[in-house]
């Protein structure tokens, strides 16, 4: 039974010049998972980070690198992130033709896997592999950038997969990304979210990480996991 909604703070707003400060930060904070963004500027209009830098996280942090792979033919890369540490890969429905054998290979290098879908895409196309899944990964803005303002309309797509989910009987994480904060944090967990990727609500200079976590697990203090 999850006792708590769970934070994953989004490395791609971190400071990369203390990127190893700032992710003790978050582990002394009480993260839940560190989240990777990997983007390669054919599949998102931008370029981000790989392998190499997945592997530094790692050896900085005790924490679990949630690795959300925003690329073009994922199948490629996937051993090389499995290697550098992630603990869950998540790719893209949209960009997976044969969708049940890459979430295969993930599982079969020993990582757990969780499914991404962009603002548009429709949630019952998860229904054939959903019980296959650790995640569900709901893109609510457009991928390519932090710092977007969450888009209302993808509330009700949560609630979809919430229901989907429990229908399963399983245990798989519902996990939000985008316009995370605490205007919004408490609306996404209402809808059914029991993830919350958080960057730029916690890595500012008008706070510390510390105070950003607290501020958040104060929204979320009288809100549980469905």
């Amino acid at each position: 039974m999850k006792e708590r909604i769970r934070i994953a703070p989004s490395i791609l707003a971190a400071d990369f010049t203390r990127l190893g400060e700032q992710l003790q930060a978050c582990e002394a904070a009480g993260a839940d998972w560190i989240h990777v963004d990997v983007m390669d500027g054919r599949f998102v209009p931008n370029i981000t980070m790989g392998p190499m830098v997945t592997a530094a996280a790692h050896r900085a942090t005790s924490i679990p690198l949630d690795v959300h792979l925003m690329i073009v033919e994922p199948d490629h890369m996937l051993e090389a992130f499995a290697k550098a540490g992630a603990k869950r890969i998540n790719v893209h429905w949209e960009t997976c033709p044969h969708l049940d054998r890459t979430i295969r290979a993930i599982k079969a290098l020993g990582c757990d896997v969780g499914v991404a879908i962009n603002p548009h895409t429709p949630a019952a196309l998860l229904s054939e592999v959903l019980p296959l899944l650790d995640a569900v990964l709901v893109m609510t803005v457009n991928p390519g950038f932090g710092g977007q303002e969450l888009i209302t309309g993808t509330l009700n797509k949560i609630r979809q997969l919430r229901a989907m989910i429990s229908a399963t009987g399983q245990a798989i994480d519902l996990e939000v990304d985008g316009g995370v904060n605490l205007e919004t944090a408490a609306t996404v967990v209402e809808a059914g979210a029991d993830v919350l990727v958080v960057g730029s609500a916690l890595f500012t200079e008008r706070y510390s990480v510390a105070t950003g976590m607290q501020q958040l697990r104060s929204v979320l203090a009288n809100k549980k996991p469905v």
